[in-house]
């Protein structure tokens, strides 16, 4: 089993700037893909970032590609995601999540969950 806890969210004003932290346990952690994921009220869980472990390729979603940024350190099981121009559309709960295997963009493959953390841009 793998556990994950995010923190680092909050309230911030358009063009600030953001750390989310995930922290996780398990032993599965250091060999599996870790993503990003978030959900705006009344819309469906999204693609934002995810990192592979191997050899720490990462993608991104279109829409916060150039302002997004992941990373990892596998020695302290955390993930994190640095969030720069952040714009009000970024609004939404940020979910960390890992799947033993997959490491794709597709939210409902993933097994693991946080609880997920707060991001809320004001204009």
């Amino acid at each position: 089993q793998v556990q994950l806890v995010e923190s680092g969210g909050g309230l911030v004003q358009a063009g600030g700037s953001l750390r989310l932290s995930c922290a996780a346990s398990g032993r599965t952690f250091s060999a599996a893909p870790m993503g990003w994921f978030r959900q705006a009220p009344g819309k469906e869980r999204e693609f934002v970032a995810v990192i592979k472990s191997r050899d720490g390729t990462t993608a991104y979603a279109d829409s916060v590609k150039g302002r997004f940024t992941i990373s990892r350190d596998n020695a302290k099981n955390t993930v994190d995601l640095q969030m720069n121009s952040l714009k009000p559309d970024d609004t939404a709960v940020y979910y960390c999540a890992t799947d033993r295997n997959y490491g794709g963009s597709s939210w409902y493959r993933y097994n693991y969950w946080g609880q997920g953390t707060q991001v809320t841009v004001s204009s």
